[in-house]
Formats: structure tokens, sequence, C-alpha cells
């Protein structure tokens, strides 16, 4: 396998703390190169990783503590033009990338084969199901995952296998970098999950979303594949203009991997699928239909590329799960305190019902953060109200770029506390700067589950939560 970059490159990442350039810095780290960055500040999980592969991290940006011999600077999407160092990088004329630009450089260049595993969800549960499985198969795959896997708390493996699993996030690079990620991957094959409008802020319609999947499905050579769930019709029609062969899976018969009889179980979930003629059972010890989908999808790429179904179905009934996936972070004074990322409003609808599922019968108490911008808005009030009529107890906390948009353009939480309070769930709607661990906590009984929802740090939630619930009397 031949690297483009054998000599170590001084790599300084700006900033480093992100769920997609913590593992890239661990993964180029592995490939043999000095790796160093800065942040604002950091947050478990990826606090916790950067600490453990000893990788050097400074707290607060100085253009003064630049390295002066970096090879590139490595630059993020949280940090916009203004920020100091990227101002002083630009003045001295240093050599820079972004995030997915240096995946191109420096790990594309590796030679291995790259499955991108797209789509608006899904795509971090779905990159270490089939990571998993190209393991456990022996295929010794590199992964790139913006998440932590439960058999490899890292989210990034460096293997001398022929494939590379990366997770192709659909959201910009950098300020000067503003198309999709995986536009620089190259994929062999491209896994595309399901498609909904996302990211508003940078994708104005729908169409917007479906011309950038379509870019995706389109760069894919003759002697690859597309995979795509046959569940979502946009992600059906965002493969209409793709050249290479189509994958499709879902629940019709003329599916190439037909997924049907899904039923819960009583450590996950069970299914029928049938791929060239043949019928087996899937087993999988995670909860949800929507995983269930997932796992098909993912056994679909694995299938594709040449792993045999029974070692794809032996490894997917150990599947370990992903951190803040449905993660149980503990249970205090018997009340479950659940972490997940979900935040766009179908995720946050079916990762309702899914734990649910996990854990039926109890109540059902979920504090939601509108982290991201896209949360933020108001254009999505009505989905939200959806997704959250099937808890119990509901606390939104403030959206958290509220500052970012006009005050007529934010989530109303007024107005979605009073229609949940038609569909009787009782809605806590804390002001900003509130502590919302002591709002709930006087709310909270024995027997409860509560699901903290954020795609940020949410203030250290779940684990304050279990603080709190511990020194209670």
């Amino acid at each position: 396998m031949h690297n483009l970059y054998p000599t170590p490159r001084r790599l300084y990442f700006l900033p480093i703390g992100g769920t997609a350039m913590a593992p890239l810095a661990g993964l180029l780290q592995a490939c043999g190169h000095h790796v160093e960055g800065v942040d604002s500040g950091l947050y478990p999980p990826m606090s916790t990783l950067l600490a453990e592969l000893g990788i050097p991290v400074r707290i607060g940006f100085d253009p003064a503590l630049i390295p002066g011999d970096v090879d590139h600077v490595v630059i993020g999407n949280a940090v916009p033009r203004g920020n100091p160092e990227v101002a002083a990088v630009l003045e001295r004329r240093l050599p820079f990338l972004s995030q997915a630009e240096t995946v191109a450089h420096y790990v594309l260049s590796r030679g291995q084969r790259s499955l991108v595993v797209a789509g608006t969800h899904g795509k971090t549960t779905t990159s270490a199901l089939l990571a998993f499985i190209l393991e456990e198969a022996g295929g010794d795959p590199s992964y790139l995952i913006g998440g932590l896997p439960g058999w490899n708390r890292r989210g990034f493996r460096l293997g001398g296998g022929e494939h590379l699993v990366i997770e192709g996030d659909e959201y910009n690079s950098a300020f000067f970098d503003r198309g999709p990620k995986f536009l620089h991957y190259r994929p062999h094959l491209f896994v595309l999950g399901p498609v909904e409008h996302d990211h508003a802020d940078l994708y104005p319609s729908l169409d917007a979303v479906l011309t950038a999947f379509r870019a995706g499905a389109q760069q894919v050579p003759l002697a690859g594949a597309v995979v795509v769930n046959g569940w979502s019709e946009h992600a059906l029609a965002a493969t209409r203009d793709a050249t290479a062969r189509i994958v499709t899976v879902g629940p019709a018969p003329g599916a190439d991997l037909v997924l049907r009889a899904w039923r819960p179980t009583a450590d996950g979930s069970a299914a029928v699928i049938g791929w060239r003629g043949v019928e087996h059972e899937l087993r999988l010890p995670i909860a949800g239909e929507h995983n269930a989908q997932n796992a098909a999808v993912a056994l679909a790429a694995a299938l594709t590329v040449g792993v045999a179904e029974t070692a794809a179905l032996a490894a997917l009934a150990r599947f370990p799960g992903v951190a803040r996936r449905m993660e149980l972070r503990g249970e205090r004074r018997g009340i479950a305190v659940v972490d997940d990322f979900a935040h766009h409003p179908t995720a946050l609808g079916v990762t309702i019902a899914a734990v649910r599922q996990r854990w039926p019968g109890r109540r059902l108490v979920v504090a939601f953060e509108p982290r991201s911008l896209t949360a933020a808005r108001r254009d999505f009030g009505a989905a939200y109200l959806e997704a959250l009529a099937g808890a119990d107890l509901v606390l939104v906390a403030a959206p958290f770029h509220a500052g970012r948009l006009a005050a007529d353009e934010v989530l109303d939480r007024a107005a979605l506390a009073r229609e949940l309070a038609v569909r009787g769930v009782t809605a806590l709607m804390p002001e900003a700067g509130e502590d919302i661990v002591a709002v709930l906590l006087p709310e909270l009984r024995e027997g409860d589950v509560v699901l903290g929802c954020s795609s940020g740090s949410f203030d250290a939630f779940h684990s304050r939560l279990l603080e709190a619930l511990e020194a209670r009397s």
C-alpha cells in the first residue's frame, strides 16, 4: 500500500476537539505524523480520547503560539474566518487544508478503497456497523467515524486491508470549503441512508440537499456501487443520476436486500432479510426499527464488497453499539439516564420510540437541547411537536444559537409547550441561563427513564443529573 506522505509531517488542528477532528487527529498520528492542536474548550468523549492518545492540546487561541514549522494547518468548520489564529494563518501564508481535504491528502493517499456512509440520519451508527462487520470478518479495515464505537472507543482504526470506512457528512468542512465533506472522499461505495431537509443554514431547500447527495452518488466509478436506503424516497431520488450499480435495501420484494418482519426482542430486535433469493434471520442487540434499517444497509454494503452472509450476520448479532446513541449513562435512585445525539425531529422521534421499546412500561422524560442552528429555527416547531409528543414529560432547553437568528425565526417554545399540553404531555421550558438539572430534578420519580438529547456537550447534563440524583435523599 503506497503513501503519498511517507515522511512524518507536522499537523496543527484548528480546532481539535470536534467529533470529526479528534478521531482524524488520532488516525493521522497512527499514520506516523506529529499532531497537535488548539481549542476553546474540550468535553468528553473527545477530551478523553485526545488525552489517551497523548496529543498535545492548547486551550485558548493565541496566534503567537502557532508552530512556525507546521506542514499543514487543518482548519475545521467550528472556527470562523475572524478567528485570530485563522487570521494569522492566512496573513503568514501558512499551508492549510480543511478537515475533508486533509482526509483526501493524508488518508486516501494510502490507496485504500473508501466506503463512504452518507445521509441525513444514521451515518455514525451505520458507519460503525459496517466497520464492525468488516473487522469481525477479518478484513482489517481502516475507519474514521464521527463517534466512539463500543468495541473501539477511539472512532478510528488504521488497518492494512483493502477498505476504509468513512462517515460522509453533508455539512461543510470550513469557511473556505463550503461543499459537503463527502465530495472529497472519492467513494468506491457510496452508502446512502435516509435523506431529508436539514442544515437549513447551508441548504435552503430539499432540492439543495438532493443536489449534494446526487453529486456524491455520481462520483462512484463503474466498478463501485451505490447502496441506498429504500425506505427513504428522497434517498432513492438522490441516486437517479448515478452511473454505478445501485444496490437497494428496503421492505419491498424488488429490493436487492429485503428487510421484513421486524420485531422487538428482549435485548434488541430481529427481522428476516433476503439476499439473492436466500432468507436469513437478522438479530441485533440494539433497539429501534430505524437501527434495524441501518443494520440492513450496512449489511448490504458489506455483502457488496464480498463479505459472506454468515460472517456478516454473526457480527451484527454481537454489535456493541456507539457512544451517545441510546447510551445508558447510569441509573440512580431507580432513574435511568440515557444519552443520545438526536437533534433533527425525525431522529428525535425514532429515538423516543426506540427508548420506549428498550425500557417498556416506564415513564419517559425527554430533555432536549436545540443545539444546532437548524434545531433553533421556528420552521421545525411542528415536527418537534410530533416527535416530543411521544414522551410523558418534556424539557426543552433554550436554543443554543438563538442569538444568531431574528426573534421571529427562533423556535417558539411557548407554543410548543401549549401544544404538548393539549396532547397530555407536561412541558418545562427553562429560561436561558437556568440550570436545567435543577429545573428537572423535582419532577423526577423512581422508575423514570430520562433521555437527554443534544448534538453538543449539553453542559454535561447527564453526569450532573446522575450526581444530583445520587445526592438526593
